[in-house]
């Protein structure tokens, strides 16, 4: 589950990490009271109006604007409020923008010169640890720096049965190139971090810029955060921010519906019951010169009420030309799944496209006579090679 900049860093703020304040808005007047009352907490003359969509590169984008006096609050957070915000990392119609943040200046003049760096909080699975990968620069893409200037990219190893060493985080700060008060605060910030990262049972913690202000204090100026599904039980007050306006309303469905569904850019759908399952199905249709436009797991107990939950979220998408429906019956009988796939079908009414129904397992051969003698519009394959090639032939 991904979440808002302005929800990330009330987090990282809960765990002692040093943040850029603001206060996010849903309208101009909104906004020029959030600024109001940055200004009584801080102190800050000028404002940063940021959009909150869940994507990167807002700025270059024209979703973060620069505000030097109230009027201009009101101004720039009018021009993005209800813009269709577009950047490397949204869809290519964008995505609406419906809160900004106001958050305070923290760019101010001071003795020394600003710097900004880069660091994230991540997993590395193949090496069962955790990983806190840094930059020195931070503020740009960092795919374009680990293209053309990897060395700059560092990354510090964690084992999670020994949490991170006091070393480690100096190291970090080492390569930043601090010093003196600045390389002490960073040293507290990496920590924070880090059990924040921990304690939000987060899968990616992405801070950038990490800024060292002009009187050395190390901010947390964005932050990108993703929550690991698995752990949301456990945090039932981060359960509640999710944004479901951020996401696809397709998946938002199937989730509703207690279906694990991604969207991907083919036209043919698939329903499967079993991960492993789903990603050979997809495969197999690739393979055969098809393009899948789904991954569609409907578990277990593939009856009659979670094929139809399936078909219909299958059939929103108005890409689909074909679909294909691979089961196999283990625990569930595959002549109840044919059942449930004709009385589904017949609870829909009739559907504009044609479905391929593969089942193996228990009970298979009674499923294919159901299938064959149900009357619809229903194909029915014996080996999933059979129903790839029978899909390529009907949606060509």
């Amino acid at each position: 589950m991904n979440l808002h900049e302005y929800q990330g860093k009330e987090l990282l703020k809960g765990f002692g990490v040093a943040i850029q304040e603001g206060i996010v808005a849903d309208t101009p007047d909104g906004a020029v009271e959030a600024a109001k009352k940055i200004s009584l907490q801080t102190g800050t003359e000028w404002w940063v109006i940021k959009a909150q969509i869940h994507a990167g590169g807002r700025g270059k984008g024209g979703g973060v604007k620069l505000a030097k006096s109230l009027d201009e609050v009101r101004e720039k957070a009018d021009e993005i409020l209800g813009m269709m915000l577009i950047t490397p990392q949204t869809p290519k119609e964008g995505k609406l923008v419906r809160k900004v943040l106001i958050a305070q200046d923290v760019y101010y003049p001071g003795p020394s010169e600003r710097e900004e760096y880069y660091m994230s909080v991540l997993m590395d699975r193949e090496k069962a640890k955790n990983i806190i990968m840094y930059s020195p620069e931070g503020g740009t893409d960092i795919e374009a720096v680990a293209e053309k200037s990897p060395e700059k990219i560092f990354k510090e190893e964690i084992d999670p049965a020994i949490g991170l060493q006091a070393f480690q985080a100096r190291k970090i700060a080492f390569n930043l190139g601090l010093s003196g008060q600045a390389f002490k605060e960073m040293t507290k910030f990496v920590f924070s971090l880090y059990n924040a990262y921990l304690g939000i049972d987060a899968s990616l913690f992405e801070i950038n810029p990490v800024l060292k202000t002009s009187d050395d204090k190390i901010i947390a100026v964005d932050s990108k955060v993703r929550i690991d599904n698995s752990g949301l039980f456990r945090h039932k007050d981060i359960a509640a921010m999710r944004d479901t306006s951020e996401e696809d309303p397709m998946e938002v469905k199937a989730s509703d519906a207690g279906l694990s569904y991604v969207k991907l850019d083919g036209n043919v759908g698939c329903m499967v019951n079993g991960a492993g399952l789903a990603m050979s199905t997809m495969d197999i249709i690739k393979l055969s010169g098809g393009n899948p436009a789904n991954f569609l797991d409907v578990g277990g107990t593939a009856d009659a009420e979670r094929v139809e939950k399936g078909l219909r979220i299958i059939l929103d998408d108005p890409n689909i030309k074909g679909i294909l429906i691979n089961i196999f019956g283990g625990i569930v009988r595959c002549d109840r799944v044919a059942q449930g796939v004709i009385d589904a079908y017949n609870s829909i009414g009739e559907i504009p496209v044609p479905i391929i129904v593969r089942l193996q397992g228990t009970n298979a051969e009674e499923a294919k006579v159901l299938i064959d003698e149900s009357g619809l519009k229903v194909h029915s394959a014996i080996t999933l090679q059979d129903a790839a090639d029978r899909v390529k032939e009907l949606v060509s």
